[in-house]
């Protein structure tokens, strides 16, 4: 039986979702895939081996971390959701579990991601929600970030904000959705793909600062875009205010409402 769950988690203190240990090996390594996968092991009373919808890094956040994994164990979708919580950090809950097809693959059959960036913008740091923002103390001007946000959307070559450490086979992808906008002292990035390279929002993030802050014009994102050059883009924004708000699929895979989107 192949099973969906949906996952939550704050990921300050982990070392980001990847199973550090080898593999089958079911020993706390500081991941959040470790965790997951001793929790749901106990409710399986067998190992289980997880695949998510999209590799977060250390101190990254996620509102809905699809994962799938394959079981003979017979639990009821109440008992793998509240077992494997009781079992996890307090810091990680499962809040949905659902069977899927044999076929489905919780990274393979998401047709986009989605990803939040909060920065709080004001001259004193946060001490309230420090682990959940980013913070810049110069003025942001968020028309400008947004306008210049603009110039991403599309099938595009996102050489110029990917880290040096991507193993990905190339740099296209297609950023369907960006969004910059301002709530009293917080300026919010929403931006949405059918799949993200390592670090690509946080360096984006980065890049439409310097923008925010006058210190570039918007046209200079279309610019970096265009050059495929990391080394001239902005800084990468730190982990902290990223937060995976989760993949979306097709319907006909039957996942709660929050996980589903245009096909």
């Amino acid at each position: 039986m192949r099973l969906a769950l949906g996952v939550e988690y704050d990921g300050s203190g982990f070392s980001g979702w990847q199973r550090l240990s080898q593999a089958g090996a079911l020993e706390p390594d500081g991941s959040l895939q470790t965790a997951l996968e001793i929790a749901l092991s106990k409710v399986a009373a067998a190992p289980i081996d997880t695949v998510c919808s999209g590799r977060t890094d250390a101190g990254v956040h996620a509102r809905c971390q699809v994962v799938h994994f394959d079981t003979e164990a017979t639990r009821d979708a109440r008992g793998w959701v509240l077992g494997a919580t009781a079992n996890l950090p307090p810091t990680m809950a499962v809040r949905w579990c659902v069977p899927v097809a044999d076929d489905f693959n919780a990274r393979f059959s998401a047709r986009a991601r989605r990803y939040r960036y909060r920065i709080l913008n004001r001259s004193a740091r946060p001490g309230l929600e420090r682990q959940y923002l980013g913070w810049e103390r110069m003025p942001l001007d968020a028309a400008a970030m947004h306008q210049a946000a603009q110039a991403l959307r599309g099938e595009r070559d996102f050489s110029a904000f990917r880290s040096v450490q991507c193993q990905a086979t190339h740099a296209r992808r297609n950023l369907q959705d960006i969004t910059v906008t301002r709530v009293g002292d917080e300026v919010v990035v929403e931006v949405q793909a059918n799949a993200f390279l390592h670090h690509m929002v946080r360096n984006i993030v980065g890049s439409l600062l310097v923008v925010g802050r006058g210190e570039r014009p918007p046209e200079w994102i279309a610019e970096l875009l265009d050059g495929r050059d990391r080394t001239v883009a902005g800084p990468t924004a730190p982990a902290a205010g990223l937060l995976f708000l989760g993949p979306k699929y097709p319907r006909q895979w039957g996942l709660p409402e929050e996980a589903c989107g245009d096909e």
